[in-house]
């Protein structure tokens, strides 16, 4: 149970049980019948439309010959990776105080202004309006800001135009 679960954590388990199927030449229909599930249901689960039940997931368990629970176990991960996607995905600053133009060269939509908290910081407080620093403050909180902005990185070269001539 344990390799087949690292080799599918986070992956959807209609996903698991469909490539289970194939690799084992099953057919859904004769599968669901086998394990006295409707064929519908089986198909709902494999494309993603439909979650797998705790009962449902101990019948395909046995169908399949997996150690019990597996496909719970497979559920529950999933699940849990969709709620962090979502807490991830609302945890961002109010857009309607932040223009799109200041990361005109970042794919604005797929930010993840939790991992990129640094770069977005920064960003703002160099290019950005009062409005914009003050909505980044309170989303993020003046300790998060203010480390932000004294990262010790390395300076930027000076473009050559402004470097000073050896000699």
């Amino acid at each position: 149970m344990d390799e087949l679960i690292e080799t599918y954590k986070g992956t959807s388990p209609g996903t698991v049980l469909d490539q289970q199927l194939k690799q084992r030449k099953l057919k859904q229909a004769a599968f669901a019948h086998t394990i006295d599930l409707p064929a519908q249901t089986l198909n709902a689960i494999i494309k993603g439309k439909r979650k797998m039940t705790p009962e449902t997931a101990l019948k395909i368990d046995q169908g399949l010959g997996l150690e019990e629970s597996t496909m719970a176990i497979l559920q529950a991960i999933y699940d849990t990776r969709l709620i962090k996607l979502k807490i991830t995905r609302s945890s961002h600053p109010d857009f309607s105080k932040l223009r799109r133009i200041l990361f005109w060269d970042t794919d604005f939509d797929r930010i993840d202004w939790q991992q990129q908290k640094g770069a977005v910081i920064r960003r703002v407080f160099e290019r950005g309006n009062e409005q914009e620093q003050a909505e980044v403050r309170r989303f993020y909180g003046n300790d998060q800001v203010n480390l932000a902005l004294t990262d010790q990185r390395p300076p930027r070269p000076l473009p050559s135009f402004l470097r000073q001539k050896a000699g």
